[in-house]
């Protein structure tokens, strides 16, 4: 009997938010003084033309959900906002020292841990903070991760009064045996009510993220979710294959074990089945794991090939340089990355000294920038062409020769000078991206650094 497709290419991979991917970074050749070059470079370049982005990140969670595999700090005690708030604010303006003028935001993500764990009045506090040294884009487009359980009418209403104009909430699923698993009770009505008040009160993009291949997840579990979340109507849907990778220091994967998991083409008919259920419910697929209506903005810029992708996932524009204020937050150049101190601690520790608190990096040499435009293309549009000379590499033709069986398997189409993915090869986009990723192929890892790619 033949090995299944899926079977054949569920193998660990990166996600490529960056390329290089983290684990290849070569941090001993990254310099803080390097970093500040090419920050100042990329700002020239685009400030005036295009913004910058601003990723916040906002650690602190009440309780460990246990498939969450993002740096968080689980405590209820509410006295850490303060002092995490006036260090961001600090660290940004930091930055803002360095610039020859104002920046221009055009975008800014509050992530976490759990943003909603702030309260109203010391999220509107950080925000003032960031714009007592920047100028908002007339065209700007600023969002937060909110939990259903904690986000108020006054955490919307407050957010939307300060520029924001849409908000994310997690899902993941509705089914109280998975929910119990993965640590994450949350009814039903919670996301209806944040859901309805978001939409009252005028956000224009209400988005929930949705996980297949959770512990104990069946496929009636999938249709309910979906069924419950398409009578929401939220405007854009992640639909997110879970990233099992327990091994990483301070994850808290560990509340079930790896047999109660979905496997291979178990957890691959549970992606098919939400897929199709969104599809006949309007959402279109956008990019790898995003799904949107066609009224939303990630619709809108999939369409006209403006979609890009980062350290925050997808978004709807394209901005060079993006910046990570915030413990363990990535920051863009462009031309490099730089990656801030994981612990409180330390990151208080650095501002406390007046230095940035990045702790480590990568300068992007010319074949990364030749190769990142590859993979961005695969990853936002699903293409890739090298007419442009500047896209062409020397390993080109071995990049190809390595996608003739994927070819052959109906997953892309390789032409004189393009790859086109296939409605077959979407969900298989990132082993595509890896055939591409050069710094993996000459260094395979000797130990478990990824995700599986299914």
């Amino acid at each position: 009997m033949s090995v299944s497709i899926v079977q054949k290419y569920n193998v660990p991979g990166p996600r490529y938010t960056s390329y290089p991917t983290v684990p290849y970074w070569e941090e001993e050749k990254f310099h803080l003084e390097d970093w500040k070059r090419t920050l100042l470079q990329s700002f020239k370049e685009s400030n005036a033309t295009e913004g910058i982005s601003l990723y916040i990140h906002l650690p602190f969670c009440e309780s460990l959900c246990t498939f969450c595999g993002c740096n968080k700090r689980i405590t209820k005690r509410h006295e850490v906002e303060d002092p995490y708030i006036t260090a961001v604010i600090k660290e940004w303006k930091l930055y803002c020292d360095l610039f020859p003028r104002k920046p221009i935001i055009k975008e800014i993500h509050l992530g976490g841990g759990t943003p909603t764990f702030f309260s109203p009045e010391n999220l509107e506090r950080l925000i003032n903070g960031i714009f007592q040294y920047a100028t908002k884009a007339e065209e700007h487009e600023f969002s937060f991760e909110g939990h259903p359980n904690n986000t108020t009418r006054h955490h919307l209403q407050t957010l939307y009064d300060l520029g924001f104009r849409r908000v994310s909430f997690g899902v993941q699923d509705y089914s109280p045996k998975v929910q119990e698993a993965i640590h994450r009770i949350q009814p039903f009505h919670n996301v209806a009510k944040v859901t309805f008040w978001a939409k009252e009160i005028g956000y224009t993009s209400v988005g929930h993220d949705l996980i297949f291949g959770l512990p104990f997840q069946t496929l009636d579990d999938v249709k309910d979710t979906i069924d419950k979340t398409k009578s929401l109507q939220p405007d854009r849907l992640a639909f997110y294959s879970y990233a099992h990778v327990p091994w990483i220091k301070g994850n808290g994967q560990r509340g079930f074990k790896d047999e109660d998991l979905p496997k291979d083409d178990e957890k691959r008919m549970l992606y098919e089945e939400g897929k199709k259920q969104l599809a006949q419910n309007g959402y279109h697929e956008i990019g790898m794991d995003h799904f949107a209506l066609e009224n939303d903005s990630m619709f809108t810029s999939f369409k006209e090939g403006k979609l890009h992708r980062n350290f925050m996932g997808y978004t709807a524009s394209k901005t060079q340089l993006m910046i990570g204020l915030g413990v363990s937050s990535i920051s863009d150049s462009w031309y490099s990355f730089a990656q801030n101190e994981k612990t409180i601690e330390d990151y208080y520790t650095h501002l406390a000294e007046d230095q940035l608190p990045v702790f480590r990096g990568h300068l992007l040499s010319a074949e990364d920038l030749i190769i990142r435009r590859h993979i961005l293309n695969l990853m936002c549009q699903f293409t890739t062409s090298w007419k442009d000379e500047a896209l062409d590499f020397p390993e080109l033709s071995s990049v190809l020769t390595s996608l003739e069986e994927m070819q052959e398997d109906g997953l892309l189409t390789i032409q004189d000078n393009s790859i086109t993915v296939t409605e077959k090869g979407k969900p298989f986009v990132r082993n595509i991206c890896m055939a591409f990723d050069l710094r993996l192929i000459r260094k395979a890892p000797e130990t478990k650094l990824f995700s599986m790619t299914i």
